[in-house]
């Protein structure tokens, strides 16, 4: 992959990570959690509390995902730095420049990833 097309992945990872960021920041309301913030929402004395937990499991899976994403968007910039990006992790070949612009967290070309999905059933952020 030459260094331009890897400087432009680079800047769209780095825009991913901002973005991701952001979102983590603005659902938190600042520098408590969403299931905190959830339950200073919440008017205990309502007694609704199948709605709060749903709230409050909602924000837990909310937080897991974009966890999750952050995370594959770090090990991606670590690729591109150590120079292994757009190689698939499983095979070695090259993963074609079209799905990394679609998924520019890929860890696998096509075929790999659909034997890992019929193996594992794994469908998230390595697609």
């Amino acid at each position: 992959m030459s260094d331009n097309m890897t400087d432009n992945f680079a800047q769209q990872l780095q825009q991913m990570r901002t973005s991701v960021i952001e979102q983590i920041r603005a659902q938190r309301g600042g520098k408590i959690g969403r299931a905190e913030a959830a339950i200073d929402r919440h008017d205990v004395q309502s007694g609704d509390w199948a709605q709060f937990d749903g709230e409050r499991d909602l924000a837990m899976a909310i937080d897991q995902r974009e966890t999750e994403e952050l995370k594959a968007i770090d090990e991606a910039l670590k690729r591109i730095a150590n120079g292994s990006y757009g190689e698939c992790t499983d095979c070695g070949i090259d993963i074609p420049a079209a799905r990394l612009h679609a998924n520019p967290t890929a860890l696998r070309c096509l075929n790999c990833q659909e034997r890992a999905e019929r193996t594992s059933g794994e469908t998230h952020s390595t697609l």
